[in-house]
């Protein structure tokens, strides 16, 4: 699949949500039940792929703002995570987005979508973005977690590695 092969787009209104299957019947739920009440609210901004060739919602996510506060992780993730940024400018907390949600149509499984959105938020967070955000957060299905992985998201800590979600991240300077 090509990105010239989509179309991003917000969720309206009159998006058309009820024929969206993915594997996960949460993820399905909240695009059908739940967004557009998210986005009325403020409290999440909902975008869909949509495959210009059939008009299929190919995948969706969700953004909305997040924070790293690393007063209260562990050193080590304090460390890595500081290490990057100069002295000077090192804090407690750094602004972040979070992916809320992101599911890929049944049909459009194993054809990169899922690595397209991701890109696509990569993309809008380091070009014009109208705020300050280094981070990309999501709180992963431990189902999903190789997936971003291989998108180059890291763990922030181990506490976490029997739970049903993981808190990964990603630093936006290393997009490029």
């Amino acid at each position: 699949m090509n990105r010239e092969d989509f179309d991003l787009l917000d969720l309206t209104p009159d998006s058309n949500l009820e024929l969206f299957k993915c594997a996960e019947g949460d993820l399905n739920e909240f695009l059908i039940d739940e967004a557009k009440d998210y986005q009325t609210e403020m409290l999440a901004k909902t975008y869909l792929l949509i495959h210009r060739e059939s008009g299929d919602i190919a995948a969706y996510y969700s953004l909305l703002n997040d924070v790293i506060r690393l007063n209260e992780t562990e050193k080590s993730v304090r460390n890595r995570i500081n290490r990057k940024i100069p002295f000077s400018k090192q804090r407690n907390h750094y602004p972040a987005v979070k992916v809320g949600r992101l599911a890929v149509s049944e049909k459009y499984i194993g054809q990169g979508v899922g690595r397209l959105m991701l890109d696509s938020v990569k993309f809008i967070f380091t070009h014009g973005n109208r705020t300050g955000c280094r981070f990309i957060t999501v709180d992963a299905l431990a189902t999903a977690t190789g997936f971003y992985e291989l998108n180059k998201f890291r763990f922030f800590t181990e506490k976490d590695k029997d739970d049903d979600t993981r808190l990964m991240y990603f630093d936006l300077k290393d997009f490029g």
